[in-house]
C-alpha cells in the first residue's frame, strides 16, 4: 500500500502572526531595529491591506485547507522555528526571537500537523525556559516532534507514527551547522538541537544510529534545516549528505529546508530529495528583499512513496501568502515560480510540470 506525505518547510508563527491570533504574547521584541512584533502587521498591511485581529486558529492556513482535504495525508510534517511559550527570556546576543503564546497551538492542528520538526535556529530563541514550555504544549497537544531534546539521547530520537497495518513512520530532524544553530544550542547533557558534523566521520555514525532504529518495514523520513537564507545553488555538502542518507538505506525521503524560498528537488536511487522547502508561513510581507527568490510564492509538497520508500508522485502545491494567509496563485505568479524552480533544478535531471488544481507534479529522469 502506498503512503501519501504532505511536506511543508519552515512554519514561523511568531511575532506578526502570533500578534493577529486569538492569544498574542507581549510585543515588545529584541531585535535591533523592530522592538514591537506589531511593527511586521503593520508593515504587512500597508503592502496588501488590512489584516483581522484575533483570528481562529485555521484563517493562516486559507486555501490551503480545501487542498490538504483533497490530499488526505497519512501524516504531515512541517520545520516549526519558532518557541512555543508567552514567558522566558530572549536568548542574549541573537537578533531575532520567535514565539508563538502556547495558547495558539491550534493553529497547527487546523492543518492536521502530526510531526513538528525543531532542529533549527529559532527553537531555543527564548531560553531553556522557553525551550521546555515548547516540548511540553507540543506533546501534550498530540503533536510528535523530533530534533531536539532535553538532552542528546531526546533530540536524536526519532518521532515514531503508526501507518497501515504494522508499518511506521520515523521522521528523525537534525540541523548542520552551517544552518545559524548557535554552538551552546547543540544537545549533550542539557537540552538543545540535534546537530548533524559535516565530516565524514560524524555523517557516519549518524547513518548507522539510524540503521539501529528501523525495521525492515519502516518508512524513514530524514528532515534537516541545512544552509544560509536566500541561496541561489545548492552547497556540494548538501547533496553528498543527501546522497549518503539514501545509498546506506538510512532514509527514504530528506527532507529540507532553511532558505526561504523553494528550492530544486532531486529523486536519486528512486528516493525524493526536497533540497529546500521553503517557508510556509511567515511574517516577511512588507519587508524589501533583494534575492534570488521570494518569500512570499511558497509550496507545500505531497509525496507518495510505495512500499520500498521509492517516489511514486509528487505534487507541489504552490500558494501566495497574503495578509499572513495562504491563497491561491495567479497565472503570473505560478508560472513565474515553476520557472524559478526548473531553472534551478536542470542540473537535478528534475522539473516541475502543470497539473490539474492549480498544483504541479515533479517529471524526473527514469519516471516510468
Amino acid at each position: 500500500m502506498q503512503t501519501k506525505l504532505l511536506l511543508a518547510g519552515d512554519i514561523m508563527t511568531g511575532r506578526g502572526i502570533d500578534q493577529v491570533m486569538l492569544h498574542p504574547c507581549p510585543p515588545d521584541l529584541k531585535e535591533p531595529v523592530v522592538h514591537d512584533a506589531r511593527d511586521y502587521v503593520h508593515m504587512a498591511e500597508r503592502t496588501n491591506g488590512p489584516i483581522p485581529s484575533a483570528v481562529e486558529p485555521d484563517y493562516i492556513w486559507g486555501d490551503a485547507l480545501e487542498e490538504i482535504e483533497r490530499i488526505a495525508p497519512d501524516r504531515t510534517l512541517v520545520n516549526l522555528e519558532t518557541a512555543v511559550t508567552a514567558g522566558g527570556r530572549p536568548w542574549p546576543r541573537k537578533g531575532i526571537h520567535y514565539r508563538m503564546n502556547p495558547q495558539n497551538v491550534a493553529c497547527l492542528a487546523a492543518a492536521r500537523v502530526d510531526v513538528c520538526a525543531l532542529a533549527n535556529n529559532h527553537v531555543l530563541d527564548w531560553g531553556q525556559d522557553g525551550f521546555s514550555d515548547t516540548l511540553s504544549t507540543l506533546r501534550h497537544a498530540g503533536f510528535a516532534t523530533a530534533g531536539a531534546g532535553r538532552n542528546q539521547v531526546e533530540a536524536a530520537a526519532p518521532a515514531i507514527l503508526p501507518l497501515h497495518g504494522h508499518r511506521r513512520l520515523l521522521v528523525f530532524a537534525f540541523a548542520t551547522y552551517d544552518s545559524g544553530v548557535p554552538a551552546a544550542w547543540e544537545a549533550n547533557h542539557l537540552p538543545g538541537v540535534n546537530m548533524l558534523p559535516p565530516d565524514d566521520i560524524g555523517l557516519d555514525r549518524a547513518v548507522a544510529r539510524l540503521l539501529a532504529s528501523r525495521r525492515a518495514e519502516d518508512l524513514v523520513v530524514v528532515s534537516v534545516h541545512w544552509g544560509e537564507n536566500w541561496v541561489g545553488h545548492i552547497p556540494a555538502t548538501h547533496r553528498r549528505i543527501a546522497h549518503r542518507l539514501i545509498e546506506t538505506g538510512a532514509a527514504d525521503l530528506v527532507h529540507g529546508h532553511s532558505s526561504h524560498h523553494p528550492l530544486p528537488a532531486e529523486v536519486y536511487r528512486g528516493k525524493l530529495i526536497l533540497y529546500g522547502c521553503g517557508d510556509l508561513i511567515n511574517d516577511y510581507e512588507g519587508i524589501s528583499q533583494s534575492a534570488p527568490g521570494r518569500s512570499d510564492l511558497v509550496c507545500l509538497y505531497a509525496a507518495t512513496l510505495e512500499n520500498d520508500g521509492r517516489l511514486r508522485d509528487l505534487e507541489a502545491l504552490p500558494f501566495h501568502l497574503h495578509r499572513f494567509r495562504l491563497a491561491h496563485m495567479n497565472h503570473d505568479e505560478r508560472e513565474w515560480l515553476r520557472d524559478f524552480l526548473n531553472r534551478r533544478s536542470e542540473p537535478f535531471g528534475t522539473k516541475f510540470v502543470t497539473g490539474d488544481h492549480r498544483h504541479w507534479h515533479l517529471a524526473w529522469h527514469g519516471k516510468a
